[in-house]
């Protein structure tokens, strides 16, 4: 598998990214590298409004692998099959997501950058392959989810104070509270008291959870 671009994110962590692409409207952008920086291989790409990302789970590569896993979903203790799972500890590190296609810009140096929105993905993260979404073909309204639509997922009530308000541009703000609202935390960890911390471009977030409220605690400068 060669690696053909990396994209950057606004995650410098691992804990806190959004658990499934397209979540959160984080933005992001994509740089090729050479070879494959060439205008003419995204020539048409421009069309279409969503690609898939197939890309490396760069920071969770094993030599060895299990035939079950457990999704933070199912609260970290039931086990299901690898293949019946988004784990990233798979045989081979491979992840999928579908981001939407702001734009496509070409920059004298770079070539191609392409900026999307919606990844959940580590930044730096290397990609192997770029394909366009098809709604038409793609787009199973008929679907089941399995376990992942049986378990109630309700979101959080951020809460935080006018201090933090006033600290934070808005824009900031408002994505993280969003990333807080889906809960980062593992499903198993349930202790009102723990404050946990995450990382968005370069601010370190401290949060706590109590019942169905997660309130901000602090957020400064990394």
């Amino acid at each position: 598998m060669k690696t053909i671009a990396h994209i950057h994110t606004d995650f410098p962590e691992k804990f806190g990214i959004p658990r499934q692409s397209g979540i959160v409207d984080t933005p992001g952008y994509i740089v090729f590298e050479p070879p494959y920086n060439n205008p003419d291989a995204v020539r048409g790409l421009e069309e279409f409004s969503h690609i898939w990302l197939i890309w490396e789970f760069s920071e969770s590569k094993r030599d060895d692998w299990s035939p079950t896993v457990r999704p933070p979903r199912l609260g970290g203790n039931t086990r299901v099959g690898v293949f019946a799972s988004r784990s990233p500890f798979r045989p081979n590190p491979i992840g999928l997501s579908c981001v939407e296609l702001e734009k496509i810009e070409i920059d004298s140096k770079l070539g191609p950058v392409l900026y999307v929105r919606g990844a959940d993905i580590l930044d730096g993260t290397p990609i192997f392959d770029i394909k366009p979404y098809l709604p038409y073909s793609e787009a199973k309204i008929e679907a089941r989810g399995g376990f992942a639509h049986k378990v109630k997922d309700d979101s959080m009530k951020v809460i935080f104070s006018p201090e933090i308000s006033g600290s934070v541009p808005a824009e900031d703000l408002e994505t993280i509270e969003k990333l807080l609202s889906q809960d980062p935390r593992p499903h198993y960890q349930d202790d009102p008291e723990r404050v946990y911390g995450m990382a968005y471009k370069d601010w370190e977030i401290k949060f706590r959870a109590e019942g169905v409220s997660i309130f901000l605690e602090k957020i400064e400068k990394r």
